[in-house]
């Protein structure tokens, strides 16, 4: 999924509020130039417009700084939101041109019905729903897909059960625990119950 950002280069001595009163945004590209970074300038229409598509760390952007003029590939770093207000008011951009592999977080979906939850009663604990992951710019999965059906009553999914895209490495361990079928919750409450009143 291709997304273009416009900005521009921000004026120098020009000050975040008023920009923001202005309808820009301020925001920084970095990773472009060694360590240098630009100060940048984007429309808040425009951001509001690629939040909902693009979401930090995952999605590559094609950004366009259109006074420089500069083009290239970058990921959406960084969001801050405005802590009362809850609108975006600082983006950082990270250029991914010639860096090689790049860490990115991509989200996690599960599918299918788990015969654990269908036939058994069980309840589908799902512990994470976000994996971080390695690979080159152009390979970064826009949601990884993982099969649940087959999984009964305490079955459970690690990193090193799923298949990845090519060119695609989890970084956390191997046996970290992704999803699983907990038994039913209601029959727990129940026996517990049930063993509180025995004991009494």
């Amino acid at each position: 999924m291709a997304i273009t950002v416009e900005c521009q280069k921000r004026p120098e001595g020009s000050k975040p509020k008023a920009l923001r009163r202005s309808g820009e945004i301020p925001a920084n590209l970095y990773g472009h130039k060694g360590t240098e970074s630009i100060s940048l300038t984007i429309k808040t229409k425009t951001v509001e417009q690629l939040l909902k598509k693009a979401s930090v760390n995952n999605t590559l952007l094609d950004l366009n700084i259109t006074d420089i003029p500069w083009r290239g590939k970058a990921l959406l770093r960084e969001l801050q939101i405005h802590p009362a207000k809850g609108t975006p008011y600082h983006l950082s951009f990270f250029a991914v041109a010639g860096h090689g592999d790049t860490t990115v977080e991509v989200p996690l979906r599960f599918v299918g019905n788990p015969v654990g939850v269908k036939q058994e009663g069980g309840v589908l604990d799902t512990v994470v729903t976000e994996l971080q992951v390695s690979c080159a710019p152009e390979n970064i999965p826009e949601v990884i897909e993982i099969d649940v059906t087959e999984l009964k009553i305490g079955d459970k999914l690690h990193i090193s059960d799923i298949s990845l895209p090519q060119g695609v490495t989890p970084l956390a361990e191997a046996e970290r625990v992704l999803v699983g079928v907990l038994p039913p919750q209601i029959n727990v409450a129940a026996e517990e119950e049930s063993e509180t009143q025995a004991d009494s």
